[in-house]
Parts: structure tokens; sequence; C-alpha cells
């Protein structure tokens, strides 16, 4: 049997699961952790990269407001988060140069959806050939790049 060592995932396996929300939680704190790995905030929305990634440079957008469902949000709220939605796949197209993008949001637990009370839209740049056999044959997903290289090249973007 093969073997795929991933020795960087032992933390967030053997880990105690956060109580809370994660989003509200990240903007607590006036000097964010770099485990927060937030990207920009603006007046009602902010940007993370996701620390369970689908693919590199997976990126949320969330709400400030801890609110379930789109409807709930205020016109200003929902104009600025597409605003940072367009600022989130601007700075991936930057950084990764990707050659596509899957955006989506994922409502309830059996659409897919981790964190269930807070509304988040998932971005997540996309190359041709991303897809492999590893997903199909061994369930594996390959991430090319650590969380912390990848916040890093985008932190220091913005500057």
């Amino acid at each position: 049997m093969d073997r795929l060592w991933a020795p960087w995932r032992i933390k967030y396996v053997s880990q105690k699961k956060q109580k809370g929300c994660i989003f509200c939680s990240a903007l607590k704190s006036r000097e964010p952790k770099i485990k927060d790995y937030l990207i920009f905030k603006s007046r009602y929305s902010f940007a993370m990269l996701n620390i369970f990634p689908y693919n590199n440079g997976h990126i949320l957008v969330s709400p400030k407001r801890h609110v379930r469902e789109l409807s709930l949000l205020e016109d200003d709220e929902v104009i600025d988060l597409v605003k940072s939605i367009n600022k989130t796949k601007k700075i991936l197209t930057k950084v990764l140069k990707p050659q596509g993008f899957n955006i989506g949001i994922n409502l309830g637990r059996v659409a897919g959806a981790g964190v269930i009370g807070h509304l988040h839209v998932h971005i997540l740049p996309r190359w041709s050939g991303d897809t492999n056999f590893m997903p199909t044959l061994s369930g594996v997903k390959v991430i090319s790049q650590s969380l912390q290289e990848l916040h890093k090249i985008i932190k220091g973007k913005l500057c």
C-alpha cells in the first residue's frame, strides 16, 4: 500500500474542536491571530483562508454580522459582500493566476455547509488539470502550498 505523508495535518486532526462560530471568533480579536488567516476586512464583511481547503487558495468571504441567510442581510451588507467577493477574486487572480473560479454558498447541513449559522461564500481558484486521480482513487486531495505561505504572499500583495 502506498502512503501519502502529510504530517502538518496532525494539528487539525488532533486539536480540540472550537466552540462557537469560527467567523465571529476570527473577528473578535483586535490583533488577529495568524491562525485566523484573515485576508482583509471591509465595512460589513471580511475574507479569510479556509483552514480545510478544497483547493489551494480557497477563501471564505462572510458578512461580519452573524446571519444564516442572504435574505437576512441589509442592502448595504449585500453590496459590501459582493464587493468583497470581487476583491477576493482579484487578489487570487493576482497572486495565484488561476484559469477559473468556483464561487458558491452552501445553505444548510444537507447542502454541505460546515458552519450553518454564519453565512459565508466559498471562492476557489481553479486550473486546468487541478483535479486528478487522487480524490477518486484514494480519497486524498493534494494541496500544493501551506496556509502560512499563501497567507504571507497574499498579505504582502495587499501592502
